[in-house]
């Protein structure tokens, strides 16, 4: 399988606070991979970190075949448009409406008329399950849900290859995170991305991932497929996947 992430030998330091201690990932073509770990764990932070915002203390990620760290600006920015990012709060500018929302990484390319933004804007939002009369409205009208399609829109209106999800169901209602885990499969399905998402819920993450990367202790403990990942003896993913919780969410794989 070809390779669109390649982490190696990554640590991440804070002061004296070591978070990452020599982590080494491969992220594949077109699979989705779940980050999952205990609270100060790391996860956001490694994310953050493939994302080029923040930097490592030592090791390399290269995305796309580009180091993230080559200090290349137009490198960097071809790097961008590759990628779309739906944050933990959806993160909608609350000065904009939903249509100019979406139009934003549209406008900063500088290479469209704003015929053709309007019909890529209307074009996104439909793919999300969001009508054209919504577009007028502003993020404080929208229910937590709707926040969520429209930041999905956003982040998908470049046409990326990459989609980072950080806890892309929180704070919506079982009803409501059932949907979103829907729709963002069938648009990985139907536009063939690569999806690295963080989440620790355990319903979005058996009915999505193809691997899990459990971060613990500094490291990545474990990764794989679900079912190969509760087989391992650590505390962390004892308590995670073993609780009434993981058990009812494991239920869905059918497990023998």
């Amino acid at each position: 399988m070809d390779s669109v992430i390649e982490i190696v030998g990554l640590y991440t330091r804070f002061g004296s606070h070591v978070i990452h201690e020599d982590i080494s990932l491969t992220i594949y073509k077109e699979e989705v991979l779940a980050l999952v770990g205990g609270s100060g764990s790391g996860k956001t932070t490694l994310l953050r970190q493939m994302l080029g915002l923040t930097s490592p203390a030592k090791g390399s990620i290269k995305v796309l075949g580009t180091e993230q760290y080559d200090h290349n600006h137009e490198g960097q920015r071809k790097l961008r448009t590759r990628s779309g990012v739906l944050f933990q709060q959806g993160a909608l500018f609350s000065a904009l409406t939903v249509f100019e929302n979406v139009a934003l990484p549209l406008r900063e390319m500088h290479m469209l008329d704003e015929d053709t933004i309007r019909e890529l804007v209307m074009l996104k939002l439909g793919m999300v399950g969001v009508e054209g009369q919504h577009a007028g409205k502003m993020p404080s009208e929208l229910s937590g849900g709707m926040v969520k399609r429209v930041a999905l829109a956003r982040a998908l209106a470049l046409d990326p290859e990459l989609l980072f999800l950080d806890e892309p169901t929180a704070g919506l209602d079982p009803v409501l995170s059932e949907g979103f885990v829907d729709l963002i499969r069938s648009l990985r399905e139907e536009l063939a991305l690569t999806v690295i998402m963080v989440t620790h819920d355990l319903d979005t993450l058996v009915a999505l991932s193809d691997r899990v990367a459990v971060l613990a202790d500094r490291r990545i403990v474990a990764l794989g497929p679900i079912p190969e990942i509760i087989t391992i003896s650590h505390p962390f993913v004892k308590a995670f996947f073993g609780g009434a919780r993981g058990r009812n969410a494991l239920r869905a794989l059918q497990l023998p």
